[in-house]
């Protein structure tokens, strides 16, 4: 009996160290603002392809800027990095992307499940998982009038 309680007490705590983290501090902009998203090329041109694509969606006006030779009225800002790794198939295991205005930080977004070991919920579509980060992470914020009328 001793020997069974051991044998699920590891397995247990094995299983709960294989943990994927998210988490999303949200970021609301005006509507109207101009966001400047800072090209990293060092992840995978997909990314910025299916952020570009979420930030359209929700109805986000951007431009993509490099670091080297942003525009001087570039106040709101969105950085991203992103990893990609391999365990039996190419998966995306880290994402963050951080919101910007004025140089401080409002809000972000973090995906990291590079601890999900044998976690079989990291084999995510990356698409996916980039759209419903950035969907959580901004809200536009409506003008006023709009609001007392209909909000």
């Amino acid at each position: 009996m001793l020997k069974k309680t051991c044998t699920v007490i590891l397995l247990a705590a094995a299983v709960s160290g294989c943990s994927i983290k998210q988490h999303v501090d949200t970021a609301e902009i005006d509507r109207g603002t101009t966001l400047c998203v800072i090209e990293n090329t060092d992840v995978r041109e997909g990314f910025l392809n299916s952020m570009k694509s979420a930030l359209t969606e929700k109805g986000v006006r951007y431009q993509v800027v490099n670091l080297d030779a942003m525009p001087a009225d570039c106040r709101w800002t969105a950085s991203y990095t992103a990893r990609w790794s391999w365990d039996m198939a190419l998966y995306m295991s880290f994402a963050e992307i951080q919101i910007h205005k004025d140089g401080m930080l409002q809000g972000q977004a973090l995906y990291d499940s590079t601890h999900g070991g044998a976690n079989m919920g990291k084999f995510i579509d990356a698409e996916n998982k980039i759209k419903e980060l950035v969907g959580s992470l901004l809200t536009v914020k409506t003008a006023a009038i709009f609001n007392r009328f209909f909000g």
